[in-house]
Order: C-alpha cells, then structure tokens, then sequence
C-alpha cells in the first residue's frame, strides 16, 4: 500500500483556525464564495499529494502576506506554526500585489518568475497547487459567466495566458516529481487558452 500523508491534526486545527479568522470577511473576486473555501481546496490538493503539515498550513496562508505586509505578522506565523511555514508564505507570495495597475502587474510577475528557480522545492509544490486550482476556478468561472470573468482581473486574458504558460514551463523546469500535477496544470492552461482563443471570434 502506498505511505499514507502524515498530517499532524492538532497542528493543522490550529492552522485552519488561524486562516478562517483571517479571511473569513474576504471574499473571492467577483464572487461571494468565501475566500476560505479556496485556500482549503488548496491544502487539500496538497494534502492528497502527500504534502507535509507544513505545506498543507503553508497552503492555508500562503498568500496572507499580500493581505498583511507587516513584517509583524510574518513574525507571528513564525511563532504559532515554525520558520519553514513562514519562508514558504513569502516565498509564494507578491508582497503588496492586491493593488496594481496592469503595468505594475506584469513587472510582478515576471519578477515572481525570474526568481522562481531560488524558491524551495516546498514552495514551488505549494504555489504549483494553488495555481492549478486558480485556473480550474477560472474555468469554471467562465462557463458560469462568460467574457465577464476578465473584468475581475488588473491584466487582459492574453497577458493571464503568458503568465501561466510561463508558470508551466519553470514547475516543469524547477520542481522535482509531481509529474501529474504539472500535466494537470498544463492541461488545465491549455483548456484556460482555448477559451480565450473561442472568445476573440
């Protein structure tokens, strides 16, 4: 049988806790799902890949420091969950990023993949998951609401579709294993790519 994920559950409880009462009052864009629910599909799929207690947490918050930049806060998930779950957050995240214009968008971006190749293996596996449930979102969101979905957005879908074609090429490049989720975010860019392709005739 093959090795089952070890999650500590009294750590991840802890962690769940910390991460619905951070974003409970958020909402995702152009929706009014709670934004928890993302961040918990998320850890799941990195829980359902064998991913550690950390990367399940670190999959619970990893974008918590675009949302609160103080280096105080950083601190405190230092203390509540361990140095390895803070690096992973900061790692994963565009510090400052809630707020750009397309332009201030773009130059994020690609500075997020030209560092890509520095980032640990754990939180390339991290963001590899929440990008691909980001753009199964995206899918989803389109067959519901058309063209509109763009509007939710700083960039246009061309720019989008650079974007996770060139996260594509460097999880396939950087991270080590995880095969099928790379094939799966690959095809999930590739439908994303078609829609948008459908949409310009």
């Amino acid at each position: 049988m093959p090795e089952l994920c070890k999650i500590d559950p009294k750590k991840y409880k802890t962690a769940l806790d910390f991460s619905y009462n951070f974003y409970r009052y958020k909402l995702r864009k152009g929706s009014k799902i709670p934004y928890f629910t993302y961040l918990s599909s998320v850890s799941n799929l990195i829980i359902e890949n064998n991913g550690s207690t950390d990367e399940a947490i670190a999959g619970l918050l990893h974008d918590a420091y675009e949302f609160n930049t103080q280096r105080s806060f950083l601190n405190k998930i230092s203390y509540k969950f361990g140095v390895r779950v803070s690096n992973i957050i900061k790692q994963c995240s565009n510090a400052g990023c809630l707020k750009l214009n397309e332009k201030d968008w773009i130059n994020q971006k690609k500075k997020f993949l030209e560092n890509m190749n520095k980032k640990s293996q754990a939180s390339l596996f991290v963001s590899l998951c929440d990008k691909i449930h980001a753009v199964s979102c995206m899918i989803s969101d389109h067959s519901r609401i058309g063209k509109k979905l763009w509007t939710q957005f700083v960039a246009n879908p061309e720019e989008m579709i650079w974007y996770y074609k060139s996260l594509c090429k460097n999880f396939k490049k950087f991270l080590k294993n995880h095969k099928n989720l790379k094939d799966r975010f690959q095809r999930n860019v590739n439908e994303l790519e078609y829609l948008v392709k459908k949409n310009q005739h």
